[in-house]
């Protein structure tokens, strides 16, 4: 079996976002690399009022050590990997807790729908899920906390994401500029990152560092290696990869020069607000024409209630299609007189032209089945019994939008990225944190680096 953790990994992750990492530790997380017993217990870093455990940082490195098992040559040092998922744990606690002081919460429910999601795509039971955690030497326990954990970041993700609205006239605005993109790009990205409110030695510094790993690229370093050994994102030990984006998803900066890029082309460091950074564009492609299938029908539906009961409503249902099918009565005025379907009973139970899925696909079943003119069986849903008469099907250009669409969600979804990236900047800046991990200081430096001046 491949591995499930890793599985688990991708099922779970979200564009721009930390990605959760449940993968087959290379070792026990109870075999710390240091020889003290008490090591697992001791804390590697304070954030606010809760802690990071040394056995906690350990289990992480375990299972990205896992991951690169095959490269490990990709993979920096180990205080340098230590370091880096120490700054994700970190990120995790201060977005759980912002999530929950926000009224953000995930019950036990969600958590069980999430893990019966995840053995689904496994091809696995629950059961069977939980036995391959225990194999891969995690507890079902700490599955179940990193999970919710992660839930919890998407969730607060989405809440931003809700907050960020496109007005009509940002939309006509893109559309007349003649700047929306179409196509998806699959792109990697390499962050050197500059703190906030850092001096000119400071950026001149980051500078150098981001032009230092362009040319080791450009040199034959690989760019995952490269991601991983040096770069400051979320998405570093992905090998910075960010998967497909459209081009919408694209910030605004990068989207220009992308376009103008070839496949396995990388970028020259780029300074941006987090800092500099370093884009490859691993692949593209275009867009197609949208054309949707539409079908146009009539709709009669005799509600069930404490009243009328299902015997009754199907008796009622069954009479009015006789009388349609057999009578010769018109659809529309029984449709009037008797329908209680509240959006369509009084334009005679007409629904217009609508895309196959729109009423769910009990109803797409029914009307794709029948014929132009065809009056279906009654059939029943939970709220009563219907019958529909279909009038047409036609294929409909819906590119321009489609178009509009697009632009609606590029706006928003800019919006929101900047909006939860300037979130989380805030968060960092005024989270009390403070590194207690061998060699680094309290800042989370390196102890033999250079103190840097001003600022």
């Amino acid at each position: 079996m491949k591995k499930l953790a890793f599985a688990v990994a991708l099922t779970l992750s979200f564009a721009g976002a930390a990605q959760a990492q449940f993968l087959q530790p290379t070792q026990p997380a109870a075999q710390a690399p240091s020889g003290d017993p008490n090591s697992l217990n001791k804390i590697v870093a304070v954030v606010d009022e809760d802690v990071v455990l040394q056995s906690e940082l350990d289990r992480a490195v375990n299972q990205v050590l896992a991951q690169y098992q095959r490269n490990p040559q990709q993979l920096p040092p180990r205080p340098v990997l230590e370091r880096q998922v120490l700054d994700r744990l970190i990120m995790t606690k201060l977005q759980v807790a912002k999530a929950e002081q926000t009224g953000v919460r995930i019950g036990d429910v969600e958590v069980d729908q999430a893990i019966a999601g995840i053995a689904r795509q496994n091809k696995l039971d629950v059961d069977q899920l939980r036995a391959a955690i225990a194999r891969d030497g995690i507890s079902y326990d700490e599955f179940r906390r990193n999970l919710h954990d992660d839930l919890v970041g998407q969730r607060l993700r989405q809440r931003v994401a809700q907050s960020t609205q496109a007005t009509d006239a940002e939309i006509d605005i893109l559309l007349a500029s003649n700047s929306l993109k179409t196509g998806e790009v699959h792109l990697a990205h390499i962050l050197i990152d500059v703190p906030e409110g850092a001096s000119a030695e400071q950026i001149a510094a980051a500078r150098e560092k981001a032009e230092k790993v362009k040319a080791d690229i450009d040199g034959g370093l690989d760019f995952a290696a490269a991601a991983i050994r040096s770069s400051n994102g979320q998405d570093a030990l992905q090998g910075g990869d960010l998967g497909w984006r459209r081009y919408d998803e694209v910030p605004a900066m990068f989207a220009d020069l992308i376009q103008g890029m070839a496949p396995g082309q990388v970028s020259p460091a780029m300074r941006g607000p987090a800092g500099f950074h370093i884009l490859k564009l691993v692949d593209k492609r275009e867009s197609s024409k949208q054309v949707v299938t539409e079908f146009h029908a009539l709709h009669m539906m005799i509600r069930v209630t404490e009243v009328v009961g299902v015997e009754e409503a199907e008796k009622k249902a069954n009479d009015l299609r006789r009388r349609i099918v057999e009578g010769g009565e018109d659809f529309g005025a029984l449709a009037k007189a008797n329908s209680q379907d509240s959006t369509s009973a009084n334009n005679g139970g007409d629904l217009g032209w609508f895309p196959i899925d729109t009423y769910g696909q009990q109803v797409a079943e029914v009307v794709s089945r029948l014929k132009d003119g065809e009056v279906s069986e009654p059939f029943r849903s939970n709220v009563g019994w219907h019958f529909v008469k279909r009038l047409g099907m036609r294929e409909q250009d819906r590119t321009d939008e489609a178009r509009r669409q697009l632009a609606r969600d590029a706006i928003q979804q800019r919006k929101a990225e900047e909006e939860y990236g300037n979130m989380l900047r805030q968060l960092r800046s005024e989270a009390y944190v403070e590194y207690r991990l061998a060699g680094f200081d309290a800042e989370g430096k390196p102890k033999d680096a250079p103190a840097a001046s001003g600022g």
